[in-house]
């Protein structure tokens, strides 16, 4: 039997005008050539609400500054476990749809776990991801952006589905 470490999270799926999701390259210090990509976003506090945790995790990780009411509800919530670093998690994840025209993503915010084990961002498009043969999580993320980025019968009127 694994002993597990119990986590809350909250993620941010930042897309910008071009529907291109962004996400962190990064590995696994403990687990040689397992690398992948993922969204920003981590481990909350023991009373801070998803989108609190949400906000503050985006505006260390990538610079940008939001109130957690500009994240709304989550669009997307799971269960997952899984080791890093030597620890084994279970770990129960919010995730926030944010888009915005563009960014500039500043790392400068990074903490020492993150300096340690994030390589690279890119911002992808979900399709190329899908066929990239490279791992990311969410497993399901190409289809999942799919879904909530399809437009609505509001569209002819700027508005979008999220």
């Amino acid at each position: 039997m694994t002993a597990y470490t119990l986590r809350r999270a909250a993620r941010v799926l930042l897309v910008d005008a071009a529907g291109r999701v962004l996400l962190f390259h990064g590995f696994d210090p403990a687990r040689q050539g397992h690398d992948y990509w993922f969204t920003p976003g981590g481990g909350l506090a023991p009373e801070e609400s998803p989108a609190a945790g949400a906000a503050r995790e985006l505006a260390e990780e990538t610079g940008l500054r939001l109130n957690p009411a500009d994240l709304g509800e989550p669009v997307w919530s799971d269960d997952i476990e899984f080791p890093f670093d030597g620890t084994w998690y279970r770990q129960h994840q919010d995730f926030f749809l944010h888009r915005v025209s563009s960014w500039q993503v500043d790392t400068a915010g990074f903490d020492d776990v993150e300096r340690r084990s994030i390589a690279d961002h890119r911002w992808w498009p979900p399709a190329e991801l899908a066929t990239s043969g490279e791992r990311y999580y969410p497993a399901g993320l190409p289809a999942l952006l799919s879904r909530l980025l399809q437009p609505t019968a509001g569209a002819g009127r700027g508005e979008a589905s999220c």
